[in-house]
């Protein structure tokens, strides 16, 4: 059975004998879709409530009462039906893994972690990371491809392929031997009924079983379709690492990057995972959330 003291319950206060706390609510609302300006007036209005009735806690049909007041009619009814949502994804009685596709420079650990947060979800980790321990066990001469970017592991591949074919040939064999890793994880993580949040280029679609018995598994792929969006991508993350992350070395390598997505993105249409466009990072994020609170919907009525 999952053990739900890993994914954050909805913040009524009473539970467990603890106080109703703001920052615990703003932060369910922002899970459920509200603005953090709109989540925090909110929660101050039912902190202020609580307040002046010398109570610890709320019921989730004042909270409506109160969000109609605070919010509008419409604005508050809805707030409310995508907090019932998220309410009904915290009880379900199983794991969540979240995996979160796409090629290199497409913001997905940006958006695996803030979804992670709002799911109140605490084990957040990334290929990248499964590869690097993966080097530590596995020698060059042993299996090259994981001793090398994800875009340049077609330097690997001996033969006589064309460019493009050998960039994703590369690429493949890289992922068929990280995602035995990701696999282990995956299962360890379902072994000790922990929720989890799995991004990486090497989540493509069709290469890992779409449904894990036991929990529940919601993938996308995030994409960027303007190659200058794309591309700018990539010194934020030569600011954010202080130059560890070169810009330079990925502007080398753009064209393959961009192969590389191209050909993820056409799997995700084949197997029929939902490909999200990170044009906008809040947006994105509101997207995996919805995906999320969709796929619950029908386990939760089932269960």
């Amino acid at each position: 059975m999952t053990d739900r003291r890993y994914r954050q319950p909805l913040p009524l206060g009473g539970e467990d004998g603890l106080p109703f706390s703001k920052g615990l609510m703003a932060r369910a609302l922002i899970a459920a879709g509200l603005s953090a300006d709109r989540a925090y007036e909110l929660a101050l209005a039912v902190e202020a409530e609580l307040a002046a009735s010398d109570r610890p806690a709320t019921t989730i049909e004042r909270l409506e009462e109160v969000a109609i007041q605070t919010l509008g009619r419409e604005d508050g009814h809805a707030a409310m039906q995508r907090l019932r949502r998220y309410r009904d994804l915290y009880e379900l009685d199983r794991p969540i893994i979240l995996l979160v596709g796409g090629a290199t420079g497409t913001g997905k650990s940006t958006v695996a972690t803030d979804v992670a947060y709002r799911l109140g979800i605490t084990r957040v980790t990334s290929t990248d990371f499964v590869r690097q321990t993966m080097r530590a066990f596995f020698s060059r001469e042993f299996m090259p491809a994981i001793h090398h970017s994800s875009f340049e592991a077609g330097r690997a591949m001996a033969g006589d392929e064309e460019e493009g074919d050998s960039v994703v040939g590369g690429f493949l064999e890289q992922t068929r031997e990280v995602l035995v890793g990701v696999r282990a994880a995956i299962d360890r993580a379902l072994e000790e009924g922990w929720s989890m949040v799995l991004e990486g280029v090497h989540l493509v679609p069709g290469m890992l079983p779409k449904e894990i018995e036991g929990a529940l598994v919601v993938e996308c792929v995030l994409g960027i379709e303007d190659a200058e969006a794309h591309a700018s991508h990539f010194w934020i993350r030569d600011t954010d690492s202080e130059g560890v992350r070169p810009y330079e070395k990925y502007l080398e390598a753009f064209d393959d990057i961009r192969l590389i997505q191209a050909y993820i993105l056409g799997r995700a249409l084949k197997h029929g995972v939902p490909v999200i466009e990170n044009g906008n990072i809040e947006e994105a994020i509101v997207e995996v959330m919805e995906l999320v609170l969709a796929a619950a919907e029908p386990v939760a009525a089932g269960q």
